[in-house]
């Protein structure tokens, strides 16, 4: 879209990912103008930054439809802008856009429910989002982020599949290292595919020899209430084959990455050693009909180096929205308009409240029990599955955002020459000359998978 912005319509979107683009796709090919703002320089959202680096082909893959939207004639890119931080959200309303669409996500970790945690934030607690955003980035030449130091004999606190790649994530880097200082080059790809099981097994080698105990998963319910399959449980057949289903996926990732798992306990206080979180008092819990209640008086003390809390994502708040609990207020469901606007819209996870790819998707197709034996295939075909719902939730809710824009009086033309002047203002900023697809081949981040791709080559070449 040129600087000069001309037409009817002009809708800011915020969020450039699965839903931001789909909304752009929608109003753009609908002959709307379009502004799509994102945080980062590319617009990928979880793709990129929660989706751990060893589905690089599904990232890809997804990677390109948002590419495919985003780099349209009537869509403009912002890169390098956060509402609420970079811009206000008071700000953007006073630019006189006919409408202002709340892709952002959830990005902010639900707080892991200890008084006190958080003043040991990088002294032996990580949350789950920041840990999987250094795990998918660290590799890159020059990378500037923040720094993990990853311990073995960790907690991790969870029970989704969110967690089960922390938990990975953890396994692949402590057994990495290991390898490494053994002068064994380790390549994560094929050691997450392989199994860490079996890579010892072909290494003549075991966690003892490595020095390693191995991480533990510490979850509030059963193994068989764990979150890990698709399949529909709304009878009591259904349920009970779910749960010996949710079961033998948990056995077979335990047997293939060599973690711990302890069911049935939930944190309740910390331990503190010389400035450092160095462990949680758990409190054991009862399942039953009611849900989880705490069991009076039996608790577990675990000491640990290392605490990583996977116990959700939520939207991060903006001055100037209102919130209902972890969302944002909406006053109409079915428009998904913002409690107190005309013209303020929230779509996808900002409505939701979810911010880990797989808790998106909600389908009741029937799954035979061979998932628990191809719990990494079905991973691939679920995180398609939430992408192609987030899609077809988001289309659902543009045909009424785009009826309730269309009926909005028509922006003056200098309100739509002022919009212009400031997108310009905040390209300039970041570099972003208005050629997507430049842009984009300019800042993707070197991949893993390239340098191992080159270390293989190297390894080929005669001396």
């Amino acid at each position: 879209m040129d600087n000069h912005i001309s037409g009817n319509h002009i809708v800011a979107i915020f969020g450039g990912a699965v839903a931001g683009s789909e909304a752009a796709f929608q109003l753009s090919t609908k002959g709307f103008r379009v502004v799509v703002f994102d945080q980062a320089h590319l617009p990928y959202g979880k793709i990129e930054d929660g989706l751990p680096k060893w589905h690089h082909k599904l990232r890809d893959q997804e990677e390109q439809k948002i590419d495919e939207k985003i780099d349209h004639p009537n869509v403009s890119y912002v890169p390098g802008v956060s509402l609420g931080k970079d811009v206000s959200f008071e700000e953007i309303r006073q630019w006189g856009f006919s409408a202002i669409i709340l892709a952002t996500g959830a990005w902010r970790d639900r707080p892991l429910p200890i008084d006190g945690i958080d003043d040991y934030l990088g002294k032996g607690l990580y949350y789950q989002n920041p840990f999987v955003i250094w795990f998918n980035h660290h590799h890159e030449p020059g990378y500037h982020g923040p720094e993990f130091r990853i311990s073995d004999n960790a907690i991790v606190i969870g029970g989704g599949l969110a967690s089960l790649d922390v938990v990975k994530i953890l396994m692949l880097e402590t057994v990495g290292d290991a390898l490494t200082k053994r002068g064994i080059q380790p390549d994560l790809f094929e050691i997450e595919k392989k199994g860490i099981d079996r890579t010892l097994d072909t290494l003549g080698l075991t966690m003892d020899d490595l020095g390693l105990k191995g991480c533990t998963l510490y979850y509030r319910r059963r193994a068989i209430d764990m979150p890990l399959s698709p399949m529909p449980v709304n009878t009591p057949e259904l349920l009970s084959k779910a749960e010996m289903v949710r079961q033998k996926i948990l056995d077979n990732f335990q047997k293939k990455y060599l973690f711990r798992f302890v069911p049935c306990c939930i944190p309740v206080a910390k331990i503190i050693d010389g400035g450092q979180l160095n462990g949680i008092i758990f409190q054991k819990t009862r399942v039953g009909k009611e849900g989880v209640a705490p069991v009076p008086g039996e608790f577990l003390k675990v000491e640990a180096p290392l605490t990583i809390s996977s116990i959700g994502s939520i939207p991060e708040k903006i001055d100037g929205i209102p919130a209902l609990g972890n969302v944002f207020s909406i006053s109409n469901p079915e428009t998904c308009l913002i409690d107190g606007f005309d013209n303020v819209f929230a779509i996808g996870n900002a409505v939701t409240g979810k911010g880990n790819i797989n808790e998106s998707v909600k389908h009741s197709r029937e799954i035979s029990s061979g998932i628990a034996e191809n719990f990494l295939e079905w991973q691939h075909r679920e995180y398609q599955e939430w992408h192609r719902q987030t899609t077809k939730n988001v289309d659902r809710d543009m045909d009424r955002i785009i009826d309730r824009i269309g009926r909005r009086q028509s922006l003056p033309e200098n309100v739509s020459e002022s919009i212009g002047k400031r997108i310009k203002v905040l390209q300039e900023k970041t570099g972003y000359d208005g050629n997507y697809q430049n842009w984009v081949r300019k800042n993707i981040p070197v991949r893993y998978e390239t340098l191992m791709d080159s270390r293989h080559e190297a390894r080929s070449i005669p001396k």
